[in-house]
Formats: C-alpha cells, sequence, structure tokens
C-alpha cells in the first residue's frame, strides 16, 4: 500500500458523507473531475475499491465503511492542530441553525452564549427547515425532533408551548379573523393546526414567523405563536389557553465528531443553560396580564 495523502482523506470523508462528488467539490471550490481524481488516487494507494459508482452518487464498499470508520477519529484529533494553524482574526466559527423565534431568543441572550474571552465566534443561522448537519452546514442545531439518521447526536431541552395571541389594544370577538402562514410556506405543526381549522377566517398571510409576529402586533388578527415570543411582548394578549397538541420538546444536534471539539462543546453547554433557565417562559407559564 501507497502512502496515503491526509488531503485525499478529508476529501473521502466529504464524498462519503454527502454521498457523491458535487457536494465535496462544491465545500472545497473545485471540480467534479478534481474530486473524482483525488478518489482514484486513494483507492490506488489503499489497493482496494472504495465506493459503489452510480448514476445516482457514491455509496460506500464496506473497505470505504472500514476507512470511514479509521479516519473519523484522526480527523477529530487532527482539528485543535488545524486551529491552532489559523491566524487569531480567524478564529474557527460555530454555527447555530434555530427557526425564526429560537434564533431571536438565543440572540437576546447573546451575552450568555459568548464573551470576549472566547477563542471562536458564534454565527446564527435562522432557517425553519432542518439544516444538514452531517454535511457540516451547520456545527448546532436546534431542533423539535432528535436527528433520526446519519453520525448525529441529540440532547433534549426545554419543552415548549404554543398559544394564540392578539394585540390587547384591538378588540377581539368570537369571529375574529386570524392571521397564517401561507400554505407554500406551511413548515411547523402549529402553522399547519391555524391551516386545518374549520370555518377560520384568515385576514392576512404572511411567509415566515418575523411577518407573522408583525402583523399579530399590526392588529391584523389573531395568530398562533411560541408562549417564550407570545408571553414577553408587551403589545400581545392571549386569545386562549395553550394548545396542548402543539407542545413539543426541542432538541439540540451536533455531529458525533464535532460535539468533541472544544468550541462546539462550549457553545452547546451555555445553549442547554440559558434554555434550562428560562423553562418557565418556555413552557408558558408567564403569560402577561
Amino acid at each position: 500500500m501507497k502512502n496515503m495523502n491526509w488531503n485525499d482523506l478529508k476529501i473521502f470523508i466529504l464524498v462519503a458523507e454527502g454521498g457523491g462528488l458535487s457536494s465535496a467539490a462544491r465545500k472545497l471550490n473545485t471540480s467534479v473531475p478534481t474530486i473524482g481524481r483525488r478518489m482514484l488516487v486513494l483507492e490506488e494507494a489503499v489497493g482496494k475499491p472504495l465506493f459503489h459508482r452510480s448514476q445516482s452518487g457514491y455509496s460506500l464498499t464496506k473497505n470505504g465503511e472500514t476507512l470511514l470508520a479509521k479516519v473519523r477519529p484522526m480527523e477529530a484529533a487532527t482539528f485543535p492542530l488545524e486551529e491552532w494553524l489559523v491566524p487569531d482574526h480567524k478564529r474557527p466559527l460555530v454555527r447555530i441553525s434555530a427557526g425564526t423565534g429560537t434564533a431571536a431568543f438565543l440572540a437576546d441572550r447573546f451575552s450568555e452564549l459568548w464573551s470576549s474571552a472566547d477563542a471562536f465566534q458564534l454565527a446564527f443561522v435562522t432557517a425553519e427547515k432542518p439544516l444538514n448537519i452531517s454535511h457540516r452546514e451547520v456545527e448546532i442545531g436546534i431542533r423539535n425532533r432528535p436527528a433520526e439518521n446519519g453520525n448525529l447526536v441529540s440532547r433534549k431541552l426545554q419543552k415548549v408551548c404554543f398559544a394564540p395571541y392578539f394585540n390587547r389594544h384591538v378588540q377581539q370577538s368570537e369571529g375574529s379573523g386570524w392571521v397564517a402562514i401561507d400554505h407554500e410556506n406551511v413548515v411547523h405543526p402549529a402553522a399547519h393546526w391555524v391551516l386545518n381549522q374549520k370555518n377560520l377566517s384568515v385576514n392576512a398571510w404572511a411567509n415566515s414567523p418575523a411577518t407573522l409576529h408583525s402583523l399579530i402586533r399590526a392588529g391584523a388578527g389573531i395568530g398562533v405563536m411560541p408562549c417564550f415570543i407570545g408571553d414577553r411582548d408587551q403589545t400581545l394578549k392571549r386569545y386562549s389557553p395553550v394548545i396542548d397538541k402543539l407542545t413539543e420538546s426541542q432538541w439540540l444536534v451536533t455531529h458525533g465528531d464535532d460535539r468533541h471539539r472544544s468550541e462546539v462543546r462550549i457553545a452547546a453547554d451555555r445553549i442547554v443553560k440559558t434554555l434550562l433557565k428560562e423553562s418557565p417562559l418556555l413552557a408558558g407559564e408567564r403569560p402577561l396580564d
């Protein structure tokens, strides 16, 4: 067996996780043919086939699975050295993905998550649909369900409750209209719940939770929101009690290898601590009068 190139092994990890050459090429800002050639060189060095190649992509052979299991610990072990070699102005970035409400909630508590003494940076990525942590699109994801597959680790957080809200300065009645997320942008169960209500009159539509919040504040109608947003907005008041059917648990998801990186571990622990402290608010136990 010839000497293997560590750069080729890192490319191999990306190809294995992405199921093909294209995703690895995009991440490395190079061409697909170049990635393909590097994998052929690696297979020659290993002396064994690593991939099943098909029109639908690349899948690992048994040898490929064995190699991936062996190089993942190497990847995790070399990261501190690579981090040390990076200039101070290029501190490692921990990307935190969350829905609109949770992202804003954490951003408001930024001082609890980061300080100027930290040797890393934080980036908040607002996304209603979960990003691909297996492909390293983000380091930490806050989700309403645990990860179902891949080399991912899920950590259960606090429960989150939802209730309908309206502008407390605008009189509402039983037949008052609602505001809702439009059909093309419905993702969360709370948005589906509104659309599934029979004989419900919608005054205004929104394509994002942020716009939905703005419409409720503007008095456009009643809308369902997380209690941790609605209950701390002095403009809003609950129209009716918590909707038990929508109560859910939050989960913190990280990559099985990246969770051992010091900056990811520190950021994750601080998120857990911050959310734990705010458990009553998340659970809808602090409604405004």
